[in-house]
């Protein structure tokens, strides 16, 4: 199978090109970054913006047979409107590009902030729920919107089978990644009275449930998870960092400063309340299994990206 991977300079998704070609299938991706060793394993990486022109000319001159949407962006990584422009505008040309040359499945890689953190939204999330919470935090209403129009192509794209994936936060070596921008200090702001549980799956796991996705030729929406969830403080210690409780106050009025990392005040929410999944769906219909334990994860983020050295602050 051919398949075309937009963003495939990231981490994840990397990682997931190796695989694929090693399980035999041709790959080439394309992203503005580069991937300086990719051509050495057999894999094209085409310099550019998925929204631009010469993205869609390697839609028509490659003819994937599927796609892997990953050329998502985070507020972590890019601010304000562009990243905004980016996550919808390039998630509507890649399926604008899939429908215009015969793509026959795409997955959308999205994420299970999805659902918002907020403190009515019941524990387990099923993938029927809708978003909550976007008012507290803006800064994910373009993933969110990214989502819900992948969501759409299932009635509008009948002949493209589609299936939007939401994965839980990932932690691997080398250290890529929300959460792992967020343990990133010698020290982790939680907020005082509060410690939610956080799905976290390991970067290897989460490139098996992309490939079984491929495989199983899913359509739908899925909710992905491994290990159950644990307190956001466990994940904390077990990778070498120190628990910083902190008033909401004065927590939001310090990120970003004295060496903590820079969050909105709407963001903090996702430090007070769990946004946890009920994953049974993509279960039943791959067969996913998970490889690494929750403490397994930990340790390798650990070893992958030790603790700083102390700039003595805080």
């Amino acid at each position: 199978m051919r398949v075309l991977i937009p963003g495939i300079s990231g981490g994840i998704a990397r990682k997931l090109a190796l695989r694929l070609k090693h399980a035999g299938h041709e790959v080439a991706g394309v992203d503005v970054r580069p991937w300086e060793t990719a051509r050495e394993a057999g894999i094209e990486v085409f310099r550019g913006d998925v929204r631009k022109r010469a993205a869609e000319d390697v839609f028509r001159r490659w003819r994937p047979e599927a796609v892997v949407h990953m050329a998502t962006v985070t507020a972590f990584t890019v601010p304000g409107a562009e990243r905004g422009r980016i996550n919808l505008d390039g998630t509507k040309a890649v399926f604008d590009h899939c429908a215009t040359h015969g793509v026959k499945q795409l997955l959308f890689v999205g994420r299970h902030t999805f659902y918002g953190a907020a403190p009515d939204s019941p524990l387990y999330h099923s993938e029927d729920e809708p978003p909550r919470a976007l008012e507290a935090i803006p800064e994910l209403a373009d993933l969110v919107a990214s989502d819900l129009y992948a969501a759409t192509a299932l009635w509008r794209m009948p002949s493209l089978t589609t299936a939007v994936l939401r994965l839980p936060y990932t932690l691997g070596e080398p250290g890529t990644g929300t959460l792992a921008t967020f343990l990133k200090g010698r020290r982790v702001p939680l907020v005082l009275g509060f410690d939610p549980l956080f799905h976290v799956l390991q970067e290897e796991d989460v490139v098996t449930a992309l490939h079984l996705a491929l495989e199983k030729q899913l359509r739908g929406i899925f909710n992905v998870a491994g290990p159950p969830p644990i307190p956001l403080s466990v994940i904390v210690r077990e990778t070498g960092r120190t628990v910083v409780p902190l008033p909401a106050p004065v927590l939001s009025f310090l990120m970003g400063r004295a060496g903590l990392p820079r969050l909105s005040t709407g963001a903090l929410d996702h430090l007070r309340y769990p946004i946890v999944v009920d994953n049974r769906r993509f279960l039943e219909a791959t067969g996913f299994e998970y490889k690494h334990s929750v403490a397994d994860t930990l340790r390798i983020y650990r070893e992958a990206a030790p603790v700083p050295v102390s700039s003595g602050v805080l």
